[in-house]
């Protein structure tokens, strides 16, 4: 059973009953769900993962007012619900870990996640909120939300990027695909560098990967987690598994053509999105770049440097 499931379950059996007799009068103010760091949040736990950080769990989330009212009762309570659940009990927590469930502020758990108690509300914030941190903020699922404060912030995070965020973003994307892929690889093989050009392969990779994301409009998650996050996208297609496949070519000319190819389909769905509008003969990427920047109308982030994107 993956830990999702494994939650949803616990809080059936012992969250909502807590929620519907000792706190029947708060059950109104309080949120329960679980979303955040760990794989099981996205899905994408398995038996592997269950060496550290695995627990039956689920978090209760308080306004700041409610917090203060009845914080720490429901935090003891919590801290008596049963420790084992379906034979599941805390193995161990790693050295990076810390408390995923038990009851938090909204305030704090955003904050925690995002660096912010709210969703963003400037380009800057939107721009500069690190992307895997807004994934884990979207990802999971509430299993109950009575006042509706944490479902709104979150729906607000879920709604992604304001459009100008998002074209700047791809803007930045497109540029570093143009000049790590399209131009430096081979460059680099000209010079007898291979594992320079190893290098700019990856850097194209990786900008490709984000573009994809940024597409379908969903946040990219952390790299562990970026290839199988990408084959669920909607319009991917085949491009997650030949961006893995780029991964271990050697430094070659095949592998420029397939990088080349690659950029060609990326152009293709930009232009099928509207967002560039394709140039007879022209298939390298950076032009189309600065064509999405132009079309940003916040005066701010079309003047920024093109790769001034907050990407990771």
């Amino acid at each position: 059973m993956q830990g999702l499931e494994l939650a949803k379950r616990y809080f059936e059996s012992y969250g909502l009953p807590l929620l519907e007799t000792e706190f029947a009068a708060q059950k109104e103010q309080i949120a329960a769900g679980l979303v955040g760091r760990g794989s099981e949040c996205f899905g994408y736990d398995d038996e592997c993962s269950k060496d550290h950080d695995f627990e039956a769990g689920f978090c209760f989330w308080l306004t700041d007012e409610a917090e203060q009212a009845f914080g720490f009762p429901l935090m003891r309570a919590y801290n008596r619900l049963p420790k084992s659940f379906l034979g599941v009990t805390m193995q161990a927590h790693s050295y990076y870990g810390n408390s995923r469930v038990g009851v938090f502020r909204i305030s704090d758990f955003y904050r925690d996640l995002i660096g912010l108690p709210r969703a963003p509300e400037t380009a800057e914030e939107w721009l500069y909120t690190p992307e895997y941190a807004l994934a884990n903020a979207t990802n999971g699922t509430v299993f109950y939300d009575g006042a509706g404060v944490f479902s709104e912030i979150r729906q607000q995070l879920l709604n992604f990027y304001p459009e100008d965020v998002r074209r700047k973003k791809i803007a930045a994307c497109l540029c570093t695909m143009a000049q790590s892929g399209q131009y430096n690889f081979s460059r680099c093989l000209v010079h007898g560098e291979p594992g320079a050009a190893l290098l700019a392969r990856n850097e194209f990779i990786k900008a490709a990967l984000h573009l994809l994301f940024l597409l379908d409009k969903r946040y990219m998650p952390f790299y562990k987690w970026q290839f199988r996050a990408a084959r669920e996208l909607p319009g991917a297609g085949t491009l997650p598994d030949r961006l893995e496949a780029l991964l271990s070519a050697p430094a070659c000319e095949t592998t420029a053509k397939e990088i080349e190819q690659i950029a060609s389909e990326c152009l293709e769905r930009l232009c099928n999105d509207e967002l560039a509008a394709k140039k007879s003969g022209e298939s390298y990427l950076e032009p189309y770049a600065f064509s999405v920047l132009d079309s940003v109308e916040n005066r701010a982030l079309r003047t920024m440097h093109i790769l001034d994107a907050g990407i990771e």
